[in-house]
């Protein structure tokens, strides 16, 4: 009996070959490819048959199935790909438009709330992982990459190579963090769980570190043992971090380069619920006059 590779079309292989040239990343070649292979089963037929008008209709039919805005985009975004750079047809996306995402305001953890959910977490290498997540702001994919030489204990920061947008940079180490992270080192070496200059945070086979899926997982259980009543994500305690940096009146920037935001308008957002900062302004309905 033998196995045979599903063909992968010419077209596919060259959308394929011209997302690797440009070295996107898998991520975001995945999507892409999901996008062409969702208009394709609508269109019924190859997509580089499509007419300007097909594309339009295709976006309607999404807005009338109720796609969500995100979805929409990152549909466009793929379309658009093939359209202009594989097949040399940027003229049939001329009718596309993206569309406006609603703007909401991020979840954000009390400092007690951070203490409960870091305390319910029972799995040391669980608890200090999140930890990390709060301490240096860092995405949970960063603290699934960490590896144990990023630790720079002489310069007190943490290096994240090739964070988001591929760019590597610093993150801050505070005493308290380095300490737990010292105190997870001892534990999982003493149990042989740790190799040698491998990852901060291995998985059950110590090859491979610990999957974005288990650590949200995780959170997740931490959040209903605190029984906090907010829906927390890995990026909540990340959004936490900026808005308590925040409100400690640390510089707007300086979170930004924390942060690895490359617009400070990202970063501003969580001006908007940093409520410290807000019930420090006096209203002007104080400064009127008395009547």
């Amino acid at each position: 009996m033998t196995s045979s590779t599903p063909s992968v079309s010419p077209l596919r292989q060259r959308m394929l070959d011209d997302m690797r040239m440009r070295k996107l990343s898998p991520k975001t070649q995945i999507g892409y490819i999901r996008s062409v292979r969702q208009f394709a089963a609508y269109l019924k037929r190859s997509p580089d048959t499509a007419t300007a008008e097909e594309l339009r209709l295709y976006q309607l039919y999404m807005i009338d199935r109720g796609t969500s805005a995100v979805s929409i985009n990152n549909a466009l975004s793929g379309l658009k790909f093939l359209f202009e750079h594989t097949l040399d047809h940027p003229e049939l996306m001329r009718k596309m438009q993206s569309v406006p995402v609603p703007h909401k305001l991020p979840v954000v953890l009390s400092r007690d709330e951070v203490a409960r959910l870091l305390a319910a977490s029972g799995n040391l290498k669980h608890r200090t992982a999140l930890s990390v997540a709060y301490g240096a702001g860092l995405r949970v994919s960063e603290v699934c990459a960490l590896k144990v030489s990023d630790i720079d204990s002489q310069r007190m920061a943490l290096r994240i190579e090739q964070g988001k947008g591929s760019k590597d940079r610093y993150a801050m180490l505070s005493p308290v963090l380095l300490e737990q992270l010292r105190n997870w080192w001892r534990h999982a070496h003493a149990q042989g769980k740790m190799r040698e200059g491998g990852w901060l945070f291995p998985g059950q086979d110590p090859i491979n570190p610990l999957s974005m899926r288990q650590l949200n997982r995780a959170i997740h259980a931490a959040a209903d043992a605190a029984e906090i009543d907010k829906r927390v994500t890995m990026h909540t305690l990340r959004h936490s971090f900026a808005t308590h940096l925040l409100e400690q009146k640390v510089d707007i920037r300086v979170i930004q380069v924390l942060l690895g935001h490359r617009k400070l308008d990202t970063t501003a957002r969580y001006v908007q619920v940093a409520t410290d900062l807000l019930r420090e302004v006096i209203s002007p309905l104080e400064a009127l006059p008395p009547r």
